[in-house]
Order: C-alpha cells, then structure tokens, then sequence
C-alpha cells in the first residue's frame, strides 16, 4: 500500500473511531434507557478497537496493545445485542450478553490454547459464528420494520442498521473465501482494505447523524401534547375515537393484521395512524399496541371456569395469534407468567372465593 493510500485508509478509519465515538457520547447524555446507553457504549467501543486491530499503521502505532483484540472480539455479539436492546425493546441480562461473552473466550481459546495447524480452522468457525450474529441482527431488523411506530427507528432500520448487518455477513462470507482464494478481487471489500474502510465510515457517519439526531423521539415513549382546542389536537381526538370504536368491536381479533389494513379501515393515512398510536398512545411498536388488547382479553378467557376446559392455542387462535409462540411470548412480557401458570392461579383464586 503505498504511502498516500495509507495516509487516506488511516483517515478513513479515524472517522469511524470519531463517528462511533459522537454516536455513544451523545446517546449516553440523552434520555436513552440505561440498557440502551450501555449497548451502544460497549459496541461503539468494540468498533473502535476492532477499527484499529483492521489499520496496521494504526495497531503499529499503539504498540500492539492486546487489550485492544480482547475488545475487538465481541464486536458482532454486541452489534446483536445493541440491535435487540434498541429494534426488540429487550434489555441486558447474562443471556443477551453470552454471545459476546462466547466471542471473547473462543478467540482466547484459539490464540493461546491451539497449537498453530488448528488455528486457521478454528478461526474460521469464530468468523462464522459472527457472521450469523450479524445474519440474525440484520433479521431482527427486517422482523419489526413495518410495525415499528418510532420514525426515526424505522429509518435507522431501513437503511444504515441493515446495511451495517450485510456488510457484517459480506465480510465473515469474504474473509472465508480469502482462504480459498487470497488474492481475489472481492478481497478489496473487506474491512483490512481501503475500500471496506471507505465502507465502514460511510455507515458508521451516516448512523451517528440518524441517531443524533432522531434520538429524543427514538428513545422515548413518543408522547405529544397538542394545545388544547388546536385543528391538530381535535383531528387527533376525531381519529382517536374512531380507532377506539374498531378496537371496541375487536377489529384487533383479525389473524396477521398489519397497521396498513387497520389504516384502511379507518380511513387515514398509514403514516397518520403511526403517529397517533406512538404520539398520542405512547406505543413503540404495532405488536405492542395489538397485544395490549389480545393478553387482556386472554387474561379474562383464562380465568374464567367456563373456559377451564379450552386448550391455551384455542384461545390464542381466537384472539388473533397465527400461532402459540407469538402469544406465549406476549402474555409472559405481559404478566411475567406463562398463559398456563396464570390459568392455575386464577382459576384456584376463583375456588378459594368460592
């Protein structure tokens, strides 16, 4: 590489380090949850490590620091986790954080445990393992992208956090083929060359400006207050009753229904009905807006003798669920119970009044 191309891949990758750097500081100053400031904190950081491990001007010039690799290990187990903490509303626990954690302990496992003919063979199952990290993170994306009710979430989905997973998948399937065929072409798009550098920078700045800039209503519950007796106020109002009267003659029973069709039926636009339920309801997420109503009505079905003897996939079939895991899901997140230990409880409640 000669001596300009070197100086621009150098500069290349310092915008990465500054754009993942602005990214985690200004989430961390904002109203972000605490699983949020932390997810973005431990992968911005990871990025930048595993920036530098990808320069060697950069590695030459931090004296190899091994800190640097063990930081740089479990950048796709926290590219995951920032995804489910941020697209998924999950939170931190030992479960999300295991991948990462399997990540670190695998590459130490390969560096200093196998002899050097095992090595390479090794690394390409950790190369694989973080390829499908990345694989199920651009899913996860994918998954909730029309249902999501948070504007500025829907275009980090659409276009930087999906690209961010591709390249992720590209690179473990690029560097693989590397071994077959070092001097290939395709080899110019991985992370260690200046163009995947040029990659990278493009996405991490075209990310750091979506999430500066949309972070206020990314993170919060969405909630607006119109003036009182403003138009806007009292159109939202007129739309809200009417969502209120379909969801009342339970238009929310109808299997697979999306926010388009409901839309429809209301006879506003799609953008419309996904501000009103973000900003006016304070949902995040379609899903959540049509579970409230399917795990209040289980909840009722469940704890009514009449209905000892329907099966829990009978109810869920009824109330709308395509299938059992979607609605089991929802009434644990609901209620912290399965639909089967609510049922017990309930239905021995109602006994002991009796």
């Amino acid at each position: 590489m000669g001596d300009s191309l070197t100086l621009l891949d150098t500069l290349v990758r310092g915008v990465v380090i500054g754009a993942a750097l602005t990214t985690a500081l200004g989430l961390m100053r904002g109203d972000a949850s605490r699983d949020v400031k932390l997810s973005s904190l431990l992968v911005c950081l990871s990025l930048c490590a595993w920036t530098i491990t990808q320069s060697l001007t950069l590695w030459n010039a931090l004296g190899d620091t091994y800190g640097i690799v063990l930081a740089a290990y479990p950048l796709s187990g926290l590219f995951w986790l920032f995804v489910l903490v941020v697209f998924a509303d999950k939170t931190i626990s030992a479960l999300t954080l295991l991948p990462a954690a399997g990540l670190v302990a695998a590459g130490l496992c390969v560096n200093l445990l196998l002899p050097q003919a095992a090595r390479a063979a090794m690394w390409d199952v950790w190369i694989a393992a973080a390829g499908l990290l990345m694989l199920h993170a651009g899913y996860v994306i994918v998954r909730g992208w029309s249902g999501d009710l948070v504007a500025g979430r829907r275009r980090a989905r659409a276009v930087l956090l999906g690209l961010a997973s591709l390249y992720g998948v590209l690179e473990a399937v690029l560097v693989m083929g590397g071994r077959l065929h070092p001097m290939g072409r395709w080899m110019l798009f991985t992370s260690g060359q200046p163009l995947g550098g040029l990659i990278i920078a493009a996405i991490s700045l075209g990310a750091a400006t979506l999430f500066l800039q949309a972070r206020g209503s990314m993170f919060s519950d969405g909630r607006r207050r119109e003036p009182a007796g403003s138009r806007a106020e009292i159109a939202d109002r007129g739309d809200l009753a009417r969502l209120e009267t379909l969801m009342a003659a339970e238009r929310w029973r109808r299997e697979r229904l999306t926010i388009g069709q409901l839309a429809q039926d209301l006879g506003v636009p799609e953008h419309r009905l996904r501000r009103l339920i973000n900003s006016r309801l304070g949902y995040r997420n379609f899903a959540d807006f049509l579970n409230a109503r399917r795990v209040e009505a289980a909840k009722q079905r469940l704890a009514n003798p009449t209905d000892a003897r329907t099966t829990v996939a009978e109810i869920a079939f009824d109330l709308g669920y395509g299938s059992l895991g979607p609605f089991n899901r929802a009434f644990r997140a609901a209620t912290g119970a399965t639909p089967t230990e609510w049922r017990r409880r309930a239905l021995a409640e109602t006994v002991d009044a009796g």
